[in-house]
C-alpha cells in the first residue's frame, strides 16, 4: 500500500489531537452555567454555559460530548488497532482503518463547520484536514478491479446493501422531513437554534446518503467499487449510530426530550451494522494483490 509512512503520521497525529481536544471537552466545566438567550427568529434558547462548549445549546453540547466520549474510547482505540493491523498488510485491517478515518473526517468536519467558535477551532481544522488526506491516500490505495476476489462467495450482499439502501433512504426522508415543511411556512427548522445553518444535514445530505444508496446498489450487483464502499460505509456507521446512541442517552440523562421512537431505532440499527460488520470480516479473505504493492513497501511508491 503507497504512503505508509504518510498515513501512519497523520494517524498518529489525528490520535493525539483527538485524545487532547476530547479529554479538553469532558473535563472543561468553567462558567456561569446554562442561560437563555434569544436567537434573530426570536426563539429561546437554552445556552449550555459551561467548559469549551459553553456557547453552544444543550442540545448540542450534550450530543458533541457524547460524541467525544465515543471518540476518546472507541474512535481512538480503533484507528490506533486497525493502523497496527494494516501495517501487518492486512485487508481487513485496510478496510477498517479506512472506514474509521472516514469517522474522523466526518465528525471533525462538523465540529470545523458546526460548533460554536472556541479555543480548538484551530485543532478542529487540522484534525478535518489530516483525516481528510489520510482517508483519501487510504482509499486510493485499493485495486478496485481485484477487490471483489477478496471476499467469500457467502457474503450477504443483498442483506448488506439493502441495510444500507434502507438507512440511506431513512435518514434522507428524517432529514427532508426536517427541513421541507419549514420552508413552506417560512419558518427557521427545529433544531436550527442559535446557529447559521443545517450543517449535519448539509453532510448527510450532500454526501452520506447518496454515497449509502450507490454502496447498496453497486454491492447488491456485486460491482468492484461496492465491495471498497460498502464496508467503508459500514463502519462509518457504527462509529456514527453509537455516537448517536451516546447522544440520545447523555440528552435524556439532561433532561432533554427525545422522541421514544427515535432513541429504539437508533439503537436497533446500531445492533444491526454492528452484526453486519461482522459478517463483512467474517467473509473477508486475506489474499495477497487486492491492493497495490505490500505494507512493507508502502512509502516506496
Amino acid at each position: 500500500m503507497r504512503n505508509q509512512k504518510t498515513v501512519s503520521i497523520l494517524v498518529l497525529i489525528i490520535s493525539v489531537l483527538s485524545v487532547a481536544a476530547t479529554a479538553i471537552a469532558i473535563l472543561s466545566n468553567k462558567g456561569p452555567g446554562e442561560f437563555q438567550h434569544q436567537t434573530i427568529f426570536k426563539e429561546t434558547v437554552s445556552i449550555y454555559g459551561k467548559g469549551l462548549y459553553q456557547h453552544d445549546s444543550v442540545a448540542m453540547a450534550s450530543q458533541a460530548i457524547a460524541q467525544d466520549f465515543v471518540t476518546l474510547i472507541l474512535g481512538v482505540p480503533l484507528l490506533v488497532l486497525s493502523l497496527f493491523w494494516a501495517r501487518r498488510n492486512s485487508l481487513k485491517g485496510r478496510l477498517l482503518l479506512t472506514g474509521t478515518l472516514g469517522y474522523f473526517f466526518y465528525t471533525y468536519a462538523s465540529y470545523s463547520l458546526l460548533s460554536m467558535y472556541n479555543p480548538l477551532f484551530l485543532v478542529y481544522v487540522l484534525l478535518m484536514s489530516a483525516s481528510f488526506f489520510a482517508f483519501t491516500m487510504a482509499m486510493m490505495s485499493f485495486d478496485i478491479q481485484r477487490l471483489p476476489g477478496a471476499f467469500s462467495e457467502k457474503l450477504p450482499v443483498k442483506f448488506i446493501g439493502g441495510f444500507l439502501l434502507f438507512t440511506s433512504i431513512v435518514f434522507g426522508i428524517m432529514w427532508l422531513g426536517k427541513i421541507i415543511p419549514p420552508l413552506f411556512n417560512q419558518t427557521p427548522p427545529e433544531g436550527l437554534e442559535h446557529y447559521t445553518t443545517l450543517v449535519i444535514q448539509a453532510l448527510d445530505l450532500g454526501f452520506i446518503v447518496p454515497a449509502g444508496i450507490m454502496a447498496g446498489i453497486l454491492i447488491i450487483r456485486k460491482q468492484p467499487f461496492g465491495y471498497l464502499l460498502a464496508p467503508i460505509l459500514i463502519i462509518k456507521e457504527i462509529t456514527l449510530l453509537t455516537a448517536m446512541s451516546a447522544m440520545v442517552i447523555l440528552q435524556l440523562a439532561n433532561g432533554i426530550t427525545v422522541s421514544s421512537a427515535v432513541l429504539i431505532l437508533v439503537l436497533v440499527l446500531n445492533s444491526i451494522i454492528i452484526y453486519i460488520l461482522f459478517l463483512t470480516m467474517k467473509n473477508v479473505k486475506e489474499v495477497s494483490g487486492t491492493v497495490r504493492g505490500q505494507m512493507s513497501t508502502w512509502g516506496g511508491h
